[in-house]
């Protein structure tokens, strides 16, 4: 297969990039070099926090295009590329339904930092892996002086079966995604990671063809139908493999860099 026409790599984190101690193995940088030496993109894209995502890329996190909350979120060298923050009324909504969620714990995604109202050590043990800036609050309905990016639960029961169908209803006037095993990301119709691509291959005049992204969960699906190179990783949901053109490594066996140090030559 020849990679010459890529312009744009995107790819997901957690499951992807990153190995199951959500580790990024040290063969990625040399890489990620020769490809910036080609004048190729690089976007990582995940449901994680802005500031979060910085930290593990802190190495290169000035040459990284940062689509941060599944895409509602993205930021190049701190400047603000795209925002698409949700209505407050609709979050306050989904606070309360997720109250009534056996082991769900929610989480408000703000511009600024995380909001949440528990302090279950399990919970919080979750969240800081994927959440650099987060408050404590005694009543996320009070949360107010920030934007939304996106709404979040961290169900320990498990967000496919526990979680999932308590927002299903708001398909029809929200992204509901379930981005991991114990995650449901809620954001606006408009908040994904496909609408992200859309957005840079606009601004960077680059092509669904000229366009390779990797994922493994729900909230990768858009990203990979924008992309004519779509790896699914070996370790990813079903529903991914389907759509996906082509199926990478697992993250364990640094699946995506594999493919990356071909396109760099």
């Amino acid at each position: 297969m020849t990679f010459s026409n890529i312009k744009l790599i995107a790819t997901d984190m957690d499951g992807t990039l990153l190995n199951s101690r959500h580790e990024l193995n040290e063969s990625f940088f040399p890489v990620f070099r020769k490809l910036k030496d080609k004048g190729i993109i690089f976007v990582a894209a995940s449901g994680r926090q802005y500031f979060n995502m910085e930290k593990v890329l802190k190495e290169v996190k000035d040459e990284v295009i940062f689509a941060a909350e599944n895409g509602s979120y993205i930021v190049f060298r701190d400047q603000e590329i795209h925002v698409q923050d949700m209505d407050g009324s609709i979050v306050k909504e989904l606070i309360n339904i997720a109250r009534n969620i056996p082991d769900a714990y929610a989480i408000i995604c703000g511009k600024k930092k995380a909001y949440v109202e528990s302090t279950e050590p399990a919970f919080l043990d979750h969240l800081k892996l994927y959440f650099e800036r987060y408050e404590i609050v005694e009543d996320l309905l009070l949360v107010d002086n920030d934007q939304f990016l996106k709404f979040t639960v961290c169900d320990l029961a498990g967000s496919e079966v526990n979680s999932y169908p308590h927002f299903k209803r708001f398909e029809e006037q929200l992204k509901v995604k379930v981005s991991g095993p114990i995650w449901l990301d809620i954001s606006h119709k408009n908040a994904n990671k496909g609408k992200a691509m859309e957005v840079l291959q606009t601004k960077f005049n680059v092509s669904a063809e000229q366009t390779m992204a990797f994922g493994d969960y729900l909230n990768d699906l858009e990203m990979l139908e924008k992309s004519h190179y779509s790896y699914a990783m070996a370790n990813a949901h079903p529903d991914i493999k389907k759509i996906a053109r082509f199926i990478a490594k697992s993250n364990d066996e640094n699946g995506v860099v594999e493919i990356l140090a071909e396109v760099a030559g």
